[in-house]
């Protein structure tokens, strides 16, 4: 009998299971913590279990993490984990020390089929989706790995704000992604915030809004151009709904958000999406006033300079027209930042998660049959 990889479930998950070796919920909170608090995987030294409880979950489960490929720290601090996911594949995970804030960038996919242009994961390809417990693991490791590089007393944590923006689109593995995000604000588990677990999508209407319904955390959506037409190009996903209803599921979330905004994030893209003319068209969008059923969103813009990799054929936008784009939403009153590139050295910024995943999706022959509009063409910018 394959045994239960406990990182799989839940603490709802975990009751349920611990009720079928006829345990009460208690001891379930017990296990849980052991794994997500203390970081244990051996249940013979989960000293407040029970000694019959232990002895039966040495039989039916265990504590599965992933095994680390390489471990790669850049000079900023920021540190890069290439895990080991089976057959071939590997996902990334990093993490980004602030000030104020340890930050996780966690996968939810081995690769990625959404396809966006300026984004390298996107051009390796799509190889499947990760389990509820590589999902976690990523998590498990990085915490109670740094909480011993980093000398942490007791109680402290080296990680308060995950980020669902590794490899992947979470919103395409709600299944595994739900209890996941679950484990991760449990007060028995990781004690996370829902305004500092963020889920970021590029777009997926339908699931923006079950998401609301089930475990709604921060929302980030990759917006990246102000117009159908040019999104359409960057952001292939865009076709199945457009701007205009995105923009309508944004302000259908922000009923049930823990913040009171959605944050954009927009890749600064050398003469395809970075004039002053698009941050006009920008502000118009999210202010209501850029298309027909486009509604006003309260909103926060993420700036982001691109990470240039060469098969995109595109160019990271000059430093000074990133920061005029900028001017232009700031001095129209929206709340906008431009991301600091964290880990170069280490290829550990945003839409550098290649990986080493097998291409199952034949990205390659799409995008030579769907070229990546070129800088500076009338095709690229309307």
């Amino acid at each position: 009998m394959e045994r239960l990889n406990l990182l799989d479930v839940d603490l709802d998950g975990l009751v349920a299971f611990c009720g079928g070796l006829g345990e009460k919920r208690f001891r379930a909170v017990q296990l849980f913590r052991w794994i997500h608090q203390k970081g244990e995987l051996e249940f013979d030294r989960m000293t407040d279990l029970a000694r019959s409880l232990r002895e039966k979950l040495v039989e039916v489960a265990e504590v599965r993490p992933l095994t680390v490929i390489s471990e790669h720290v850049s000079a900023d601090g920021t540190v890069k984990w290439l895990f080991d996911v089976g057959q071939g594949n590997a996902i990334e995970t990093v993490f980004i020390p602030e000030d104020d804030r340890g930050t996780l960038c966690v996968s939810s996919q081995a690769g990625c089929a959404v396809g966006c242009r300026f984004c390298s994961t996107g051009h390796q390809g799509f190889s499947r989706n990760l389990s509820t417990g590589e999902i976690v693991a990523q998590l498990w490791h990085a915490e109670h790995h740094l909480r011993v590089r980093l000398g942490l007393k007791d109680g402290e944590r080296a990680i308060d704000n995950v980020v669902m923006m590794g490899m992947g689109e979470p919103l395409q593995n709600y299944a595994a992604l739900v209890p996941a995000l679950r484990t991760m604000l449990d007060d028995h588990g990781y004690g996370l915030s829902r305004r500092r677990v963020t889920v970021s999508t590029s777009g997926m209407v339908g699931m923006i809004d079950k998401l609301r319904d089930d475990c709604p955390v921060a929302l980030a959506v990759s917006l990246h151009a102000p117009d159908d037409a040019l999104r359409d190009q960057l952001v292939p996903l865009n076709r199945k709904d457009g701007i205009a209803a995105l923009m309508q599921a944004c302000v259908r979330y922000l009923e049930r958000a823990p913040r009171d905004f959605i944050t954009f994030e927009y890749c600064m893209l050398d003469g395809v999406n970075d004039s002053p003319e698009q941050a006009r068209q920008l502000v118009d969008l999210v202010q209501g006033r850029g298309m027909a059923d486009a509604p006003r969103v309260s909103c926060k813009l993420n700036v982001i300079p691109f990470n240039p990799f060469p098969a995109s054929g595109l160019k990271r936008s000059p430093r000074e027209q990133v920061t005029a784009f900028a001017k232009v939403l700031q001095e129209a009153g929206i709340v906008t930042t431009i991301r600091k590139t964290r880990g170069d050295d280490i290829d550990a910024a945003c839409g550098q998660l290649a990986g080493e995943v097998q291409d199952r999706t034949q990205v390659q022959v799409r995008m030579m049959r769907s070229p990546v509009p070129s800088p500076r063409s009338p095709r690229a910018v309307p």
